[in-house]
């Protein structure tokens, strides 16, 4: 899905900022058709980690936009960006509260530049409160968050295997970002738009949260587990299997039957579903018992003919090459071998495709800068180090 189909055609965001939270938001923008420019140091973002547009964490979060390295402590390259302003619709930035304001690029010089601009900020904490002026990374927002302790064991809270608290900040901040466009596209003026990893990660932790309003007691990694009657279990063949049952006395007859139990449906501990709840921890270890019987293949066939909701435990290797995601065109083939990932959305049954190739540091540099100075002005720019441009312009 490429061109004028894509939703966001038209719209143009100017991002200022690096590592993962914003960017991710500016990428699934960028997937819908938005031209988003990111505005980097001469130095680059530090995600590139010094490799460029090779970096496949870099990549995976910044493929389809154009890149300009500016030096935004000098007066020309803070001129230069403010002579781009007002081509732009929004302003999407991660840096320290205050940080950009003190460049001389708040959202009130923004809505002076230009009145109906969306001024979209994310950082750790907010710009208020005793954390304002904290770093915050992934680490701290799923720590604070309470992610640590929801996942791991009672009184021994441990790392989660992945970003978290990034990927959900850049989905809150994409999600606001497209809900001030609908409002000013119905005739609102522009709006500033504030999100926060601490915000943000409150949306993980909805169940856990009312988990501590319905007992009153922190919840862990199982505390959800018996009121959700599911199980992640090994199989005979090494491989293993998630079930989720949920309150259906359908689906735990199913599971029964599938097991070749019957004596189950009938124990006064498991039926009906309070008693199934009450005495979860006594269930796992036969459930668990019955599963070691078969291997992965067989558990697939029986719990798809009996009509259990079951999936197996895959890792990425398998999630990218499964048929399932195949048909759903999760992925497109990125350069360097990348698998990069497709805004999750499909419009009239097509999916976004990412927009271009990642961008290389200042790949983008004359053609932005051309738009608002002439050749003379950019090339004096660049030679004075305000500007920085790809000393070779092919593609590697």
């Amino acid at each position: 899905m490429t061109g004028p189909q894509k939703p966001l055609t038209g719209i143009r965001v100017l991002e200022l900022g690096g590592y993962i939270s914003m960017p991710m938001g500016g990428a699934l923008l960028a997937g819908l058709g938005a031209d988003v420019v990111k505005i980097e140091s001469l130095a680059g973002d530090d995600f590139r980690r010094k490799d460029d547009d090779r970096s496949p964490y870099f990549a995976q979060v910044n493929a389809g936009k154009r890149s300009a390295a500016v030096d935004l402590k000098t007066p020309e390259g803070l001129e230069f960006v403010k002579a781009l302003l007002p081509r732009f619709d929004v302003v999407f930035e991660n840096m320290r509260p205050g940080k950009l304001a003190a460049l001389g690029l708040g959202p009130d010089v923004c809505r002076e530049l230009r009145p109906d601009v969306i001024f979209a900020s994310v950082n750790g904490f907010g710009d208020g409160g005793p954390l304002r002026d904290r770093p915050a990374y992934d680490t701290i927002g799923q720590a604070y968050g309470g992610l640590y302790s929801i996942l791991g064991e009672p009184g021994q809270a441990q790392l989660s295997g992945t970003i978290l608290a990034d990927v959900v900040t850049g989905l809150t901040s994409a999600a606001g970002v497209l809900a001030a466009l609908v409002g000013r596209g119905r005739g609102g003026d522009g709006m500033r738009v504030d999100t926060s990893l601490y915000e943000a990660v409150s949306i993980l932790a909805t169940d856990a949260l009312s988990q501590y309003v319905d007992t009153g007691a922190d919840p862990t990694r199982t505390t959800r587990h018996p009121q959700a009657q599911n199980f992640c279990v090994a199989t005979s063949s090494g491989e293993s299997i998630a079930v989720h049952l949920s309150s259906s006395e359908k689906f735990w007859r199913n599971l029964c039957a599938a097991m070749e139990r019957p004596d189950l449906p009938d124990d006064p501990r498991f039926t009906p579903y309070r008693h199934r709840e009450a005495n979860y921890f006594a269930l796992v270890p036969i459930v668990e018992a019955e599963f070691a019987k078969r291997s992965l293949g067989d558990w697939e066939e029986r719990l798809t003919h009996f009509d259990v909701p079951y999936a197996p435990v895959q890792t990425m290797a398998t999630y990218v090459e499964h048929p399932q995601t195949q048909w759903l065109d999760l992925f497109e083939p990125g350069a360097h071998g990348m698998s990069l990932l497709r805004a999750p959305w499909r419009f009239d049954g097509a999916r976004p495709d990412r927009g271009g190739p990642t961008p290389r540091l200042g790949q983008h540099t004359r053609e932005i800068a051309g738009e608002v100075y002439d050749d003379e002005r950019v090339e004096k720019l660049i030679a004075l180090d305000v500007l920085g441009t790809v000393t070779d312009e092919e593609p590697r």
